[in-house]
């Protein structure tokens, strides 16, 4: 990494969804001291960064997504004393800590939103949160037509009559952000975790916490047209501002240096997108373009090249799935599931992987129906299957009860995991893939380590003076360090990077003849007998 760019600017980023990591005493579902067990194998990928998503005390409506206490772990998933010590362990490996902070909402059983629900209508503790009176006769309609993006209406009607928001599911009540209380609230919530030496946030629903005070009628309840009511007010803006002079005014030169914190902004245009990235506001936003890309080179460079046109993949990193979308190999299919790992860490800036991408974990599409855990399938009466299916507990041991999930004595007896595990699922496993030269894991190992041996690679040798001088430092702007796309057919991607690197990636029918006077660093599958490059297939070449 460029001396000039803050750690985070080409961070390889493993996120975790605890429940389903690592399992430390056969209870069925995964902990901080399960994950902290197997720091040495995140180690031994090569990763320099943990994302866990929430932790915290939750009666689980979302999740975990539904927060009752900010400030604490759940005891199912460990202590602050564990958290304590996974973050030090980390940093024995070398490896930071990122964490989840869920501003748009909490849950419904937290004590704040409780309290407003005994006070009643009119009074302080409701200001908090969005409560209002209904429309029609008795009040009996919801106050305006806005649905929750799990399904249904996003208000829910309390005894005494008056209703309140939710753009999520019922458990999980919106603050109310025009109350000075809430980012006062929020602030400390910040700087609590940072003081325990978390390197970054991950901000959840970072474009919908502020609503139109009106309230008014959405003309369009398409959730792909993210109405103007509760998507990117512009009033979030100045929050981040406040949010971003928090994390400059930690020390860059003390562990675990500038802190960063990452938005989940999605957006139709990059126009939404483009104010976030304001050199005084988030420090990175996710950028979608490799989740919601069909495999299609013209589309996928497409959605390359207006990310670099808006800024560097150091501001927004890139991410080929999460907790929250169907995994890669299931959408795009096992060869261009692999093509697409190299392409994801060949591109400029940081990455994201999802626990189990390194694996090439399937979607679980068979999954009962009362197994089922997500909101959005409940809402809809099964019409959306929900998110179950990425977030099945991982295989680490090619047998067994949990397949070592929960361990590997034999002699005990583990509760099942909290999502039932498919008979198949040893084959993926950590031990099967390790024992196999072809294997998703050892690709990502191997990319992993080329990664940070290569100088092309990460955010380049050609990315220096990075901009955006405060504590929080700043990767270099758009254009520097950036690809150069070679010239191929339309149905490939090919492109080069100084000193001396391209990427191949053959999305065609027809044999993609490599570029001459090259040599192969690591290809995602076999080439052809000739040397070309078969159908699916990615290869990174030295020049």
């Amino acid at each position: 990494m460029a001396d000039n760019n803050p750690w985070w600017a080409d961070a390889v980023v493993y996120q975790v969804y605890p429940r389903s990591f690592a399992d430390s005493n056969g209870d069925g579902i995964g902990d901080l001291d399960g994950l902290t067990s197997r720091l040495p194998y995140l180690s031994e990928l090569g990763v320099d960064a943990l994302w866990l998503t929430p932790f915290y005390p939750s009666p689980l409506a979302d999740g975990g997504y539904d927060v009752s206490d900010y400030r604490d772990v759940d005891p199912r998933l460990g202590t602050l004393a564990g958290f304590d010590a996974l973050v030090a362990r980390a940093r024995e490996h070398g490896m930071r800590v990122i964490v989840d902070l869920v501003p748009n909402h909490c849950s419904s059983a937290h004590p704040l939103f409780q309290a407003a629900l005994a006070a009643g209508p009119g009074s302080q503790e409701r200001e908090m949160f969005i409560f209002r009176p209904g429309r029609g006769p008795g009040g009996d309609l919801p106050p305006n037509n806005w649905p929750s993006n799990f399904g249904g209406s996003a208000w829910t009607r309390v005894p005494d009559g008056q209703w309140y928001l939710h753009l999520f599911d019922a458990g999980q009540p919106d603050w109310n952000w025009r109350d000075p209380r809430v980012p006062r609230m929020f602030e400390d919530i910040i700087r609590f975790w940072l003081d325990r030496g978390v390197a970054g946030l991950r901000v959840d629903v970072a474009h919908g916490i502020f609503k139109d005070p009106e309230l008014a009628d959405a003309a369009d309840t398409v959730r792909s047209v993210r109405p103007s009511g509760y998507y990117h007010r512009p009033e979030t803006l100045e929050l981040y501002r406040s949010w971003r002079a928090i994390l400059d005014s930690y020390p860059a030169d003390v562990w675990p240096g500038p802190r960063t914190a990452i938005g989940e902004v999605w957006y139709d245009t990059y126009a939404t997108l483009q104010p976030y990235l304001a050199p005084d506001v988030l420090p990175q936003v996710f950028n979608f373009e490799l989740v919601t890309a069909q495999w299609d080179a013209l589309a996928i460079r497409k959605g390359i090249d207006a990310t670099l046109a808006l800024t560097t993949g150091s501001r927004a990193p890139w991410v080929i799935g999460n907790h929250d979308v169907v995994r890669p190999v299931t959408r795009w299919g096992v060869a261009p599931a692999r093509a697409a790992a190299l392409l994801l860490l060949a591109l400029p800036g940081s990455a994201y992987v999802y626990q189990g991408e390194e694996l090439g974990l399937p979607e679980v599409l068979d999954i009962p129906d009362a197994a089922r855990q997500d909101p959005a399938f409940r809402r809809t009466g099964g019409k959306v299957r929900g998110r179950d299916g990425c977030r099945v507990p991982l295989p680490w041991e090619r047998g067994g009860a949990s397949f070592g999930f929960s361990g590997t004595d034999p002699a005990s007896s583990p509760a099942p995991p909290w999502l039932p595990q498919p008979a198949y699922w040893g084959a993926y496993s950590v031990a099967a893939e390790r024992g196999d030269p072809l294997s998703f894991l050892r690709l990502y190992q191997a990319a992993l380590r080329l990664r940070g041996e290569n100088p092309a690679l990460g955010v380049g040798e050609l990315s220096g003076g990075g901009a955006g001088g405060a504590a929080g430092g700043g990767a270099a702007p758009a254009g520097e360090g950036a690809i150069r796309w070679l010239d191929a057919p339309d149905d490939a991607l090919v492109f080069a990077r100084d000193p001396g690197f391209v990427f191949a990636a053959n999305l065609g029918s027809r044999p993609l003849p490599l570029p001459p006077h090259r040599e192969v660093l690591l290809a995602s599958g076999a080439l052809a007998p000739d040397g070309a490059l078969p159908r699916d297939t990615a290869v990174w070449l030295a020049t």
